[in-house]
């Protein structure tokens, strides 16, 4: 298995596998950042990494519902409070809110408040599909070197909306100018797919590999 093989010196992230999202493209990536990595739904082995990638595609309530089956969402509740460092990435990232309007409604993980809804983008087809400029509106560590703007990779029809707008750390337009990059303390969280994002998506895995390897051990 490459991503047993890729033992080096880098820190573990670990990707958490719950059957949803572009997990084999993101360890890629991961590993090409200098990252170790490890895709798993184990409780153990998720605690023991210096930072865990939570992935995404499909439907919020249907994710939901397996992460909730497999005890995942109070184990990533617990590692975001213990501050490890957490990347949501595309709909991995609106899980972490409190709510999804998306198919009638569901709960989210709760880590960050706010809520994920339906763009408002009138007259413009949903799922948004495409390179957009993502502008930085506040500082982060998760951004650091990357240029402002970045193009970053989308394909969604939601988005989230921070109850408090210093996690806000990118926003995009399309019919309406969303949140596509969000981080509070240890958890992080971008709408695009870093992994398909070309030179700057990379930029931001590189930037949470090292976040993850300066963790001060719990």
């Amino acid at each position: 298995d490459e991503g047993h093989a890729h033992r080096m010196t880098g820190p573990l992230v670990a990707i958490v596998d719950y059957g949803m999202g572009n997990r084999r493209s993101v360890e890629k990536s991961l590993q090409r950042v200098g990252a170790r990595t490890l895709m798993t739904c184990d409780h153990d082995e998720l605690r023991a990494a210096d930072g865990l990638l939570l992935p995404g595609v499909g439907a919020f309530p249907a994710a939901m519902r397996i992460i909730r089956e497999l005890g995942l969402d109070d184990l990533l509740r617990e590692r975001a409070a213990a501050g490890t460092p957490l990347f949501g990435s595309c709909m991995g990232m609106q899980l972490l809110f409190e709510e999804s309007e998306e198919h009638g409604g569901a709960e989210g993980l709760g880590i960050l408040r706010g809520s994920v809804r339906r763009l408002r983008a009138p007259g413009l087809n949903l799922p948004h599909i495409g390179w957009n400029a993502v502008r930085w509106t506040t500082p982060s560590p998760l951004t650091d070197g990357l240029p402002d703007p970045s193009y970053l990779y989308h394909v969604h029809t939601f988005a989230p909306e921070p109850a408090d707008p210093a996690d806000v750390l990118g926003t995009t337009d399309y019919g309406e100018t969303f949140a596509t990059v969000v981080g509070s303390g240890n958890v992080f969280g971008a709408q695009s797919h870093p992994e398909k994002s070309s030179a700057h998506g990379l930029a931001l895995l590189a930037n949470f590999a090292t976040l993850a390897t300066r963790r001060v051990p719990a």
